[in-house]
């Protein structure tokens, strides 16, 4: 088949680029086709894609404009609509914030759209940026974010088929958007094997890796690691940076983004994975924890409980504050050696279901059964509720 792939955004490497970057190994003559895109912000993940035939849209060869997004959400329509896609059989679009869902196809062309999650802008949940503080700003948003929302709700009716990253997500896109979707979990990197000479040993540090952003809530862990002096390790980087090192004590270390290889050295010394981010629809970072073993201790919000479960591979706080975290490390750290070595092991196992290998067949095999049987899919009542609640 004719493949293209279809993706938000090429500005940044996270959790939606790496599902990316596994469709193109399942697809590797497909076309990929994006709003912005510029090789060097991907940093070390740049030689991933540096290969690929990537066709930009008109918007993304504006200089200088297209690095600001924000302002200019209300061309969304316009960027996605101008892509042409008749000479491709099979469309395969990775949506998130972009909602690059929102292309048109016209059969006999299959769409197949990958929905990371419905923008979070439009439907209140949190997001990077707090945008409602600032009144200019919050009156255009809310001006531009009401006709998006009709939008949005009306190019999810596009695709022929609606692939959700996580139970979370496909109850979003069911009270969003009034349609069925399938589950199909995202790829998650992980050790081929685990480590287990790494059982027995004793870490005196906790780690985290996120994107420094208001959502992500890593000045409660930073709260709880000044309160139990407890060292903390901060991998990623972002527009919170500054703030958040105002308010870190001695024990906490910002590390920036760091290589492969020193991440790995530092997860296989780790004592365990924190996790505070709210409505996370999945969770890459803290599957990708648990592929080293490591125990997590996570908000239990979103996605997250779908696979951590409390005293098995890991614990849930429930309050989304440094108390509520506090409590659930000190449960952590009774833990006797043969109840972490369980846990460790629990993790690990947890981990292992989120291959890139079940990724890609759990894709082939809903292509096989959905589209090239071209059965119909299911959809709900057809009107949309356009506010979280």
């Amino acid at each position: 088949m004719r493949v293209a792939l279809v993706h938000d955004q090429l500005r940044e490497f996270g959790g939606a680029e790496r599902v990316l970057v596994a469709l193109k190994k399942i697809f590797p003559k497909a076309d990929v086709y994006t709003t912005t895109f510029d090789l060097n912000s991907l940093g070390s993940h740049k030689n991933l894609i540096k290969e690929w035939q990537i066709f930009v849209s008109w918007f993304g060869k504006i200089p200088i404009v297209n690095r600001f997004y924000s302002p200019f959400r209300f061309l969304t329509p316009l960027i996605w609509e101008s892509f042409d896609f008749s000479k491709y059989d099979l469309v395969i679009s990775s949506s998130g914030s972009w909602m690059s869902k929102g292309i048109k196809t016209k059969k006999p062309t299959i769409h197949i759209s990958y929905i990371h999650h419905p923008p979070r802008y439009l439907y209140g949940y949190e997001t990077a940026i707090e945008w409602k503080k600032y009144w200019p700003i919050k009156i255009y948003a809310y001006i531009v974010n009401h006709f998006l929302r009709i939008w949005d709700f009306q190019s999810s009716q596009r695709p022929n088929y609606l692939i959700a990253n996580s139970e979370e997500t496909r109850k979003r896109i069911e009270k969003f958007y009034r349609r069925d979707s399938t589950v199909i979990y995202p790829p998650v990197n992980i050790p081929k094997s685990f480590f287990n000479k790494k059982l027995n040993q004793v870490n005196n540090y906790y780690v985290t890796v996120s994107r420094l952003a208001k959502a992500k809530h890593i000045d409660i862990l930073i709260k709880a690691a000044n309160k139990m002096k407890f060292n903390l390790k901060i991998i990623g980087a972002g527009r919170d940076e500054e703030y958040l090192k105002s308010i870190s004590g001695p024990s906490v270390e910002f590390l920036g983004n760091i290589s492969d290889s020193d991440f790995k050295k530092l997860f296989l010394n780790t004592r365990a994975f924190l996790f505070a981010s709210k409505d996370e629809e999945f969770g890459i970072a803290v599957v990708e924890a648990m592929g080293y073993g490591l125990p997590v201790i996570t908000y239990n919000s979103g996605g997250i409980p779908e696979y951590v479960k409390d005293g098995v591979n890991g614990f849930l706080f429930d309050q989304l504050d440094p108390s509520s975290l506090i409590k659930k490390i000190e449960e952590f750290e009774k833990l006797n050696k043969e109840q972490l070595i369980e846990m460790k092991n629990q993790a690990r196992k947890t981990a292992e279901k989120f291959s890139e290998d079940n990724f890609k067949k759990k894709i082939l095999s809903f292509i096989k059964g959905s589209v090239l049987l071209r059965t119909e899919p299911k959809r709900t009542v057809p009107y949309a509720r356009t506010s979280r609640g």
